[in-house]
């Protein structure tokens, strides 16, 4: 069994339920009025209908991933948050932004992890300034 949760649809995949967070409990906050259509997550399972077998694969790694493990559900939750910023994927944003909630994360718990995300994603570009810094040198000798 698996379960994605997303926060904007009410559908089912393989007869098995790919919602987890109320939508009645999504805010006026959420994207709204963006160039994501949230009405487009409604259709994340119809990526099946194209490659069948690689999205039940896809499907049943990401419940397993999300399954309570070494990492509670709570800490997994967090983590997604804390990417789905780095990635800046919006649906992503929203949905954990509820599931961290309902798993008991408190918003500062939650914005110390999009800090952690933040910094390391700096972190890694600023890195690459020596990148810059090394070509910089070779060519001005």
């Amino acid at each position: 069994m698996f379960i994605i949760r997303l926060a904007y649809f009410n559908h089912e995949y393989n007869n098995q339920p790919l919602l987890t967070v109320n939508p009645n409990q999504l805010t006026s906050y959420t994207m709204e009025k963006t160039y994501y259509n949230p009405e487009d997550l409604k259709k994340f399972p119809d990526v099946a209908d194209f490659q069948p077998d690689l999205a039940k694969k896809f499907f049943d790694y990401y419940g397993s991933v999300f399954e309570e493990g070494a990492l509670s559900a709570r800490e997994k939750s967090l983590i997604a948050l804390a990417v789905s910023h780095a990635i800046q994927c919006p649906y992503c944003i929203d949905a954990y932004s509820v599931d961290c909630l309902e798993k008991g994360s408190d918003e500062t718990q939650m914005m110390e992890a999009v800090h952690v995300a933040s910094a390391i994603r700096g972190g890694a570009s600023l890195v690459h300034s020596v990148q810059m810094m090394n070509k910089v040198k070779k060519i001005s000798m």
